[in-house]
């Protein structure tokens, strides 16, 4: 019997971690199906992912994260389902927190629900272009929408029906859906809320924001927010 969340998880040779992180779900939350969207990962993810219990879509070759995870959301419009959590297969969001955040979207007092390391008293350790990137993109959110944002670039966000058909649009930013899509979503009248999450340092050394991609994602999201200032918003009433 299919359930009314869906935990979506995109993953890039992620096969070291990606079992754990299945594993981890399963004993936190047994109430929602995943699925693992395997972006075209050169090692045995999708196997890996499969053997611990998880629904596996395979990308014929790499297209990206927000490309992988789109993919995650049209699947479940497809299905039906009422809600979606999307976290990461790396590991770095914990299992532990995924009641609150479908908690809080269940309440249905938001649309869209970020899970924030930086709410709470625990410290997260970032990089310095890392830290730089979520203070500027998170005071540019706070001031477009008006409200705070402490941390615009979490990938750990639990979303209801509505946003998942936005999401599954060709509005949807398939590079980087960080703060632009934040701005997006307020543009479109839905509500935003942010709740503390445990997260963990990626440990592996393989990140999107590792190297210079740090450089290339900042000036890529600047473009972005400026195309989605520019842009015609899109009503929820629309979808």
């Amino acid at each position: 019997m299919k359930n009314d969340i869906l935990i979506i998880i995109p993953a890039y040779n992620e096969e070291e971690s990606i079992g754990n992180v299945i594993k981890g779900i399963c004993d936190h939350f047994q109430s929602a199906d995943i699925v693992v969207i395997n972006d075209g990962s050169c090692d045995r993810t999708g196997d890996a992912a499969g053997d611990a219990g998880a629904f596996v879509i395979n990308l014929p070759f790499n297209l990206g994260y927000g490309a992988a995870l789109q993919t995650g959301f049209k699947y479940a419009v497809r299905c039906g389902y009422r809600y979606a959590v999307q976290m990461d297969g790396d590991g770095q969001h914990s299992p532990s927190s995924l009641v609150n955040l479908v908690h809080e979207i269940e309440k249905g007092d938001a649309d869209v629900v970020i899970g924030s390391r930086h709410l709470g008293s625990k410290n997260f350790d970032v990089t310095i272009l890392r830290k730089i990137g979520i203070k500027v993109f998170g005071s540019i959110t706070s001031f477009i929408t008006g409200q705070r944002i402490t941390d615009p670039t979490s990938g750990y966000r639990a979303i209801n029906y509505k946003v998942l058909k936005l999401y599954s649009t060709d509005i949807y930013p398939i590079d980087y859906p960080d703060a632009d899509i934040i701005i997006m979503l307020h543009y479109a009248g839905f509500r935003i809320k942010e709740i503390p999450v445990e997260m963990t340092p990626n440990r592996t050394g393989k990140s999107m924001h590792s190297g210079l991609k740090p450089i290339y994602y900042i000036f890529k999201m600047i473009l972005s927010i400026f195309v989605t200032l520019l842009r015609e918003p899109v009503t929820g009433n629309e979808i």
